[in-house]
């Protein structure tokens, strides 16, 4: 997909693996890449989570990579029958895939160099897409790839987040994306709407959000964010907030006497 250089980057998350469909596996890898995407000034648009299916992981890539300027997989890249991650993504270019004597390095210098330690299960990791660039695996060794705008990572999280070291120099990076967060404390989410609505309109352009907190009779209450680019838009959609929260907890303040709120320091 042609970059506009203009543009912030966007990017999509597909997560490959049945373990992660059957809730035998719970997935933090989305957590930890949009941290490590957000703080870059890229995107993130979308998430997939699919099986471990050679037609679906060949459709979604061909979908995804065609729509972002970068898509980042993990999970299915290990030694067994069912990771066929790297297949599929050679099915989605069109190249073909083999041993690769770089990878094969990689792997070998794990063993100290001792070719009887690998076994044909363990060589599958060093099977590479033709024209692929291996991204450094300082954790277990075995490398992930990228192959245009693909980046293919482990879906063990340990590793995977080791692996982002290697592809940070490689994105383009956007505009930081700024937050501010107000807590608004025994302030049910439905009393806060109306104001964030109002400030939602004026600031079209900003990102606003509420997100509910705690149980009744705990403590409990609603933070409000707003996130953008603009920081002049950002300073001046947060004070119209903070101006017309106090009607909002003197409304609930009938209710819950020990209703306040707070900005949050980042």
């Amino acid at each position: 997909m042609p970059v506009n250089d203009q543009s912030d980057p966007t990017a999509a998350i597909v997560i490959i693996g049945d373990e992660i469909l059957s809730g035998r596996t719970a997935d933090s890898n989305i957590n930890t890449i949009a941290k490590f995407l957000n703080a870059i000034g890229v995107d993130l648009t979308e998430v997939r989570v699919i099986g471990d299916t050679q037609a679906q992981i060949v459709r979604t890539l061909n979908e995804v990579r065609h729509q972002y300027d970068y898509v980042f997989t993990t999970g299915g890249i290990g030694p067994t029958h069912d990771d066929i991650t790297a297949d599929c993504v050679a099915a989605a270019f069109g190249v073909p895939i083999n041993e690769r004597q770089d990878a094969l390095d990689i792997l070998l210098e794990r063993y100290g160099g001792d070719a009887s330690l690998l076994n044909p299960n363990s060589r599958r990791m060093a099977r590479i897409p033709e024209g692929a660039s291996l991204i450094l695996n300082p954790v277990s060794g075995a490398p992930g790839f990228q192959l245009g705008n693909v980046f293919v990572m482990a879906g063990v999280p340990r590793i995977m987040a080791g692996m982002l070291n290697d592809v940070a120099p490689r994105l383009r990076q956007g505009r930081k994306v700024l937050s501010r967060t107000i807590k608004a404390t025994y302030v049910p989410e439905s009393l806060a709407a109306d104001i964030l609505s109002e400030v939602n309109q004026a600031w079209p352009d900003l990102s606003l959000g509420s997100y509910p907190f705690g149980i009744f009779p705990d403590e409990f209450g609603t933070q409000l964010v707003i996130r953008g680019r603009d920081k002049a838009q950002l300073d001046a959609a947060t004070d119209a907030l903070i101006a017309g929260l106090p009607e909002v907890v003197n409304t609930a303040k009938q209710r819950f006497p020990e209703a306040r709120f707070e900005e949050l320091v980042a």
